[in-house]
């Protein structure tokens, strides 16, 4: 059984107020006054204080601003070049600041045998792997493979080929590191799809090191992963390429068929993976937005505070999109470790959301 024995996330050093964001998109798409207002009731519902960015405009004055254009008219807005520019200047740099801290006291970066990169937020070729394989000198061998464009879910996408790589290779170091700079793709133009995505998505990284369980390191086996597809759902959460940016689309139907399915969903689950619900100890739930976490609460007749990681990770960083499921992950491992692993026979339940709209879910144990 393959376990993960560390995770460590990295941030921009762009800290930006959620009031501070609401301010400069207020300036950027010139609303009315009934428009203002609603927008303003929106971003104090989200559920976020604060936000990370690669940008600092987004809480500085007008004429301080370095990404966008002081003149904020249509045609001057940031192109696809410009974003993927700045995606690649900041990305590999934030993501060895998370594979470093995920590493250390672990292993040494020469012993990584395997990389998985992912990202749905900036694409190039080379790429993002290669970027990190010079920066950290790693050896040219490496087995490497990126999962793109898969976006919130993809950090579950990568721990199951890990899993796979680990029970294939006894000896196998695989890092995972989900890196992505979501701020890059904000639009001018106020629609209600870019309402909402600049009212939750934020930067930042994740890093898991997983190996195979012959080390005494503690750590979360990973027990099982089962994914359904809802297709009726498939234009309600999308991400495309377009000429100034990757534009997203989040409907507020999202909540509702959530709600709908997710239920089966966790049933189906647990008998693929033989794992009663009275056993799950920590709900590990992506926080795509406070409306998703209050319908699984509802869903699944949780209390809030049962979801208490998700929705810090919510209110401190926003939705990072992959990594953002990993800064749950994270804060749960610290909270086992905390309390000397006293839930170890207990289980994480696991479920990040996604374009398709793809649900995908995970089981891990801790261990002593």
């Amino acid at each position: 059984m393959s376990k993960i024995i560390s995770i460590a996330t990295a941030i921009p050093e762009h800290k930006h107020e959620q009031k501070s964001i609401l301010h400069f998109m207020q300036q950027v798409y010139s609303l009315n006054n009934d428009d203002t207002r609603k927008l303003n009731f929106l971003y104090n519902k989200s559920g976020i204080n604060t936000r990370y960015s690669t940008i600092v405009d987004y809480s500085v004055e007008q004429n301080k601003w370095e990404f966008y254009p002081k003149s904020i008219k249509n045609e001057n807005f940031p192109s696809l070049e410009k974003r993927m520019q700045w995606y690649q200047y900041h990305a590999a740099k934030l993501s060895v600041n998370a594979i470093n801290d995920c590493i250390n006291t672990y292993e040494v970066a020469s012993d990584i045998t395997h990389l998985i990169t992912v990202s749905c937020t900036g694409m190039s070729a080379p790429g993002l792997d290669l970027e990190i394989i010079e920066l950290m000198n790693l050896p040219r061998s490496i087995y490497r493979t990126s999962v793109n464009f898969m976006g919130c879910y993809a950090a579950i996408h990568a721990l199951k080929m890990a899993d796979a790589i680990c029970k294939n290779e006894c000896n196998a170091k695989v890092v995972i590191v989900c890196t992505e700079l979501c701020t890059l793709h904000f639009q001018n133009e106020a629609t209600e799809d870019n309402l909402t995505a600049s009212m939750l998505f934020s930067d930042g990284a994740a890093a898991v090191l997983v190996t195979a369980d012959s080390n005494s390191n503690k750590g979360l086996f990973l027990k099982g992963f089962y994914s359904e597809v809802i297709p009726n759902g498939k234009k309600d959460m999308s991400w495309q390429l377009s000429s100034s940016g990757f534009l997203m689309t989040l409907s507020g139907y999202v909540p509702n068929l959530i709600e709908k399915d997710f239920e089966q969903l966790v049933t189906n689950a647990l008998q693929k993976n033989d794992v009663d619900i009275k056993s799950i100890s920590h709900w590990c739930i992506h926080p795509g937005g406070k409306r998703i976490l209050d319908t699984i609460c509802k869903s699944l007749k949780l209390n809030n505070s049962e979801l208490n990681e998700s929705y810090d990770v919510l209110k401190n960083y926003g939705n990072m999109s992959s990594p953002t499921i990993l800064f749950v992950l994270k804060n749960i491992m610290h909270s086992l470790e905390s309390n000397a692993y006293k839930n170890e026979n207990k289980n994480i339940f696991g479920a990040a959301f996604g374009p398709g709209l793809t649900m995908e879910t995970f089981i891990v144990t801790p261990n002593a």
